[in-house]
């Protein structure tokens, strides 16, 4: 299973990779306030090489958080980065996960995680800061059946999305309904389930990242806490963000 996530990360990579590969000028901004295209791709390498700290290392990277700064990511993502340098940290990733031992779960900013969960949340946060970068530029991105890594992990997120904003994680089980980019459907949750989101893979994934207001998205909440759910619906680590506004891209 890993293999086959390690090779969607791979993919996902490229396409963000191709973006900026041409590029003389990475100052260009990003949606993200502060963030240049460089910031972006500084924050992923960043990520890549705490991450690989923690699946090779978990004491250190234990104490890395330890003694981090208060702005730890706003920092990472200032550092000096070159295309080869992310390049880099891509493949040491993947090689520290693909050498952790069976059973064995991941230090992390939120959550301990399997190599697989892993994998996923870092397709995850390429394909979000991918979707900063190509904003930037004015591009559209293809969908792909990667999305439903995005989406997947959005909705292992439920309970904690409610934690993080501190509220209390309800009972009733949601059912998720969404459209692939090849009108497959992707599902979660119990069928019977009264409390329902349903929409396109994209939007759903658009929201759970926050790169749009949820009044763009074609996403839907039939009961109380699908509705509950959906403003705060996050894929990500950590304190939930102040999300985009309206036209904001």
């Amino acid at each position: 299973m890993i293999t086959e996530i390690l090779n969607d990360l791979r993919a996902e990579s490229q396409v963000l990779d191709d973006l900026v590969s041409p590029l003389y000028d990475w100052t260009i901004p990003t949606p993200a306030e502060g963030w240049t295209i460089a910031n972006q791709i500084s924050h992923l390498r960043w990520t890549d090489r705490m991450a690989t700290l923690a699946a090779r290392d978990p004491a250190a990277f234990t104490e890395a958080l330890k003694q981090a700064a208060p702005d730890l990511v706003d920092e990472g993502a200032r550092e000096r980065v070159r295309l080869s340098d992310w390049r880099a940290s891509r493949a040491e990733l993947a090689e520290a996960l693909l050498a952790v031992p069976s059973g064995v779960k991941v230090p992390w900013f939120g959550p301990p995680m399997s190599p697989a969960s892993m994998a996923t949340a870092r397709l995850m946060e390429t394909w979000a800061h991918g979707q900063d970068v190509a904003d930037a530029l004015q591009v559209t991105r293809e969908p792909t059946h990667r999305l439903k890594h995005v989406a997947h992990i959005a909705v292992r997120a439920f309970g904690y999305a409610f934690l993080v904003n501190g509220l209390p994680v309800p009972q009733a089980p949601v059912r998720v309904e969404l459209t692939g980019p090849q009108g497959e459907l992707w599902t979660w949750g119990p069928e019977d389930a009264e409390d329902r989101i349903t929409g396109p893979a994209l939007d759903f994934c658009l929201l759970a990242t926050q790169r749009r207001h949820r009044d763009e998205l074609a996403v839907t909440a039939v009961g109380d806490t699908a509705n509950a759910w959906l403003p705060i619906a996050q894929a990500f680590a950590g304190p939930p963000g102040a999300g985009r506004g309206k036209g904001q891209r």
